[in-house]
């Protein structure tokens, strides 16, 4: 894996992408001589058209990655990659429309991005067919050891065995005199030099799964191990790495204090974060006050009681704020309480329905974003009830509230939606992901994944 922008990049994805883009700015070319011989003219050298090329490429990949062409379900499945293919083109296409229109001469005419259109299609989708057979094969898998033989190891097991994973197990070693719950793992004792072991299997990574840590750490062995160039992992940040959360039936609160993490340059990154907030915000609010004005009066004649909802809500450093949203509930809806949603709730109204779907409902908090209680990307703030419960019931959760709520984030985009304890676990393990890796491009990349979830309704509730 390569670590981008402290977000780890499996490397047939990196490869892919590089792929994309060489072939993307092919594409834009290939369209221009084609459109230049068709009417006749001279096409000139490449380099005179190199930043209508590059913008072709950069927004066309952009919405590439924003619809989800580089998820693990369009690596697995030809059918879902040329889908969300056609639909990432299309976007691009209107995008660069849009940058011709304000920008003219920063992008290929509208003529060549017919062409460019077709052939850019044809070839991602040839490069994914031949590729197709290696993405998956070890050529593009990390080689990793795994010192245990227990449960623990059984969960890497079954990660590795995924069609998406990045790495490959290619040998277990069993640590302690216990019965192994892997039948293939040898026992250490029967291996002389385990350095020697690890030299011939080729290994890359040897990754720590040992069940009882204590007085039964092997330093020796990881020591000669280390010095040979071999990378050594322990459990919770492999697991952290593979999965893009922080596992809690593993993670103690010493991982969290010594592991790489909560970065101090968070000032300069949280300035820039609260300009784009504003900036945003308030181009959002402009965009769309038509629409959410429509909505209300809609709200407002479907049923009874005010067309904007606002609730409680718990925010950076556990501050109690309100949030403003469109009403897609009864106003009697939590009459007897506070109570978690449910699917096909019966207290949404119909208008309530469509708005939650489409996500309307959810614009009104760019106002709750412009006056600072929210960012656009962060942890759900939750209600003050359900908060004081959870932190009860689940390990660390008061350490989500040390970054900003969002309206989008981590555990949205990569968790469906849900409303119980064990569903609050979950994305609490992406949410401490997201307060520990946090960066400006992991901003970036759940705001362009956010879009794949609204296109395909992934999480709506």
């Amino acid at each position: 894996m390569i670590r981008l922008f402290k977000l780890y990049i499996p490397n047939a994805v990196l490869l892919l992408a590089l792929l994309d883009f060489v072939l993307l700015v092919t594409a834009g070319e290939l369209g221009f001589l084609l459109r230049a011989q068709q009417i006749g003219i001279d096409a000139g050298q490449i380099y005179s058209r190199k930043t209508p090329l590059l913008v072709f490429a950069v927004l066309v990949q952009t919405a590439m990655i924003a619809v989800g062409v580089y998820g693990s379900d369009a690596l697995r499945s030809m059918r879902y990659a040329t889908a969300r293919l056609l639909v990432a083109i299309s976007l691009g296409i209107i995008a660069l429309s849009v940058v011709y229109f304000l920008l003219p001469g920063h992008t290929l005419w509208r003529s060549n991005l017919f062409y460019a259109m077709f052939i850019a299609m044809a070839l991602l989708v040839l490069i994914r067919l031949m590729l197709g057979g290696l993405l998956g094969s070890a050529a593009f898998r990390r080689r990793v050891l795994v010192l245990g033989a227990g449960r623990r190891a059984l969960r890497l097991k079954t990660l590795g065995e995924r069609p998406e994973a990045g790495f490959m197990i290619v040998g277990y070693v069993g640590m302690s005199d216990n019965p192994p719950v892997i039948e293939e793992a040898i026992n250490r004792k029967a291996l002389h030099n385990l350095t020697r072991h690890v030299e011939n299997l080729g290994v890359s990574e040897v990754v720590l799964a040992l069940e009882e840590r204590r007085n039964a750490l092997p330093l020796k062995d990881l020591l000669r191990i280390k010095t040979t160039g071999v990378h050594v992992s322990d459990f919770s940040t492999f697991l952290e790495r593979e999965t893009g959360r922080v596992d809690l039936d593993t993670v103690n609160p010493s991982w969290l204090i010594f592991s790489d993490g909560f970065s101090s340059g968070r000032m300069i990154s949280s300035a820039v974060k609260r300009v784009f907030d504003v900036c945003a915000s308030l181009l959002l609010l402009t965009l769309t006050a038509p629409v959410i004005v429509l909505f209300a009066l809609l709200v407002k004649l479907d049923s009874r009681g005010p067309a904007f909802f606002r609730q409680t809500r718990v925010g950076l450093y556990g501050e109690n704020f309100k949030l403003i949203k469109l009403r897609s509930m009864r106003t009697d809806a939590e009459a007897n309480g506070a109570q978690w949603a449910a699917k096909e709730d019966p207290r949404v109204t119909r208008i309530g329905r469509l708005i939650r779907k489409l996500r309307i409902d959810e614009l009104p908090q760019a106002w709750t974003v412009l006056r600072g209680d929210m960012s656009f990307v962060g942890p759900r703030p939750e209600r003050p009830e359900f908060v004081a419960d959870l932190e009860e019931h689940l390990p660390f959760y008061a350490e989500r509230h040390m970054v900003k709520p969002g309206i989008t984030g981590w555990a949205q985009i990569n968790y469906p939606y849900g409303a119980s304890i064990e569903d609050s676990r979950h994305k609490l393990e992406y949410d401490l992901y997201y307060a520990k890796n946090y960066s400006p491009f992991l901003d970036l990349l759940i705001l362009l994944q956010t879009l794949r979830v609204v296109l395909w309704n992934e999480g709506a509730r």
